[in-house]
């Protein structure tokens, strides 16, 4: 893959198998790769130096262009996969993870070598080769084809794993383009979904006009926000029906549905039946699960 189109708004896995050396390549990247030398060995040149990665490897790619040769094993073909992402996909995935999991990303390295150069090679480690063995499974039964569901969730783990690592050349890379030091827009959006914040005032916390507000939240989302609260407030009820025994006025009032009524209708709506025949639906599955697993 030598060139990414920026107009999608997923990431990209891409995967390459080469049996024969083709000499020194010319790529140019519209989008920031990492990648992973599954088998052989891969060089990349910078000027008058060149980087090993061996197999096992990570590498960072930013936009740009980039000198690479791919070098086949003695009984294997050269083979690699990259993750190719945009920075706002990347802040997205960071304050996903920041959010959602709590989890405290800095960005503390101090390196001057790896802050001016276009790539950095890092050695890989036991999970990082166990998560690249399980994509490129995923890439040989194509489970990735036309599903960026699949792409941006294997991407956030890969994410996860080097987040979590110590600070290095590697993360640094990653994180240099995101900006963690104030809240992006979703992190905003997510952070007020049980709030009672209105439209008015949430575009006001996120500076832009209602007609800005509205128009990035259809970009971000994909939805009139009026919608995704809803949607977002439903799925809550939904978990806290099977995971509590909560009666439905309080699942409903917990999830800003005040009224009970208007709750259990904008519920069966979603889900085709009443908050009720769900949690019953889902307590007669696992009573079945159990006898199953008695008769057994």
């Amino acid at each position: 893959m030598n060139n990414t189109d920026n107009t999608t708004c997923r990431p990209i896995v891409s995967r390459l198998i080469q049996s024969a050396l083709t000499g020194i390549q010319t790529h140019m990247n519209s989008r920031q790769g990492i990648g992973y030398v599954v088998s052989g060995k891969k060089y990349i040149y910078n000027s008058d130096s060149r980087q090993e990665v061996a197999s096992g490897d990570l590498f960072y790619l930013s936009t740009g262009s980039h000198y690479t040769e791919n070098i086949p094993g003695d009984n294997t073909p050269y083979e690699q996969i990259i993750f190719y992402y945009t920075p706002e996909q990347m802040s997205r995935i960071l304050g996903r993870l920041s959010l959602d999991y709590g989890i405290k990303i800095t960005n503390d390295h101090n390196c001057s070598n790896c802050y001016e150069k276009k790539q950095v090679v890092y050695p890989g480690w036991d999970t990082v080769r166990s998560f690249f063995s399980s994509v490129a499974q995923y890439s040989r039964d194509n489970a990735f084809n036309h599903d960026h569901i699949a792409e941006t969730l294997k991407l956030t783990e890969l994410v996860y794993l080097i987040v979590t690592k110590p600070e290095c050349c590697l993360k640094s890379k990653v994180l240099q383009n995101s900006d963690l030091t104030g809240e992006s827009f979703e992190q905003i959006i997510y952070r007020n979904v049980f709030t009672n914040k209105t439209i008015e005032e949430l575009a006001k916390e996120c500076k832009k006009s209602l007609t800005s507000f509205k128009k990035e939240f259809n970009k971000h989302f994909f939805e009139p926000p009026h919608r995704w609260f809803i949607r977002q407030r439903l799925m809550k009820s939904r978990l806290l029906l099977i995971s509590s025994g909560k009666p439905i006025a309080e699942i409903g009032n917990e999830c800003l549905f005040p009224n009970t009524s208007h709750f259990i209708k904008l519920f069966k709506k979603e889900y085709g039946m009443t908050p009720a025949t769900y949690r019953n639906k889902h307590t007669e599955s696992k009573i079945m699960e159990k006898v199953a697993e008695a008769v057994q």
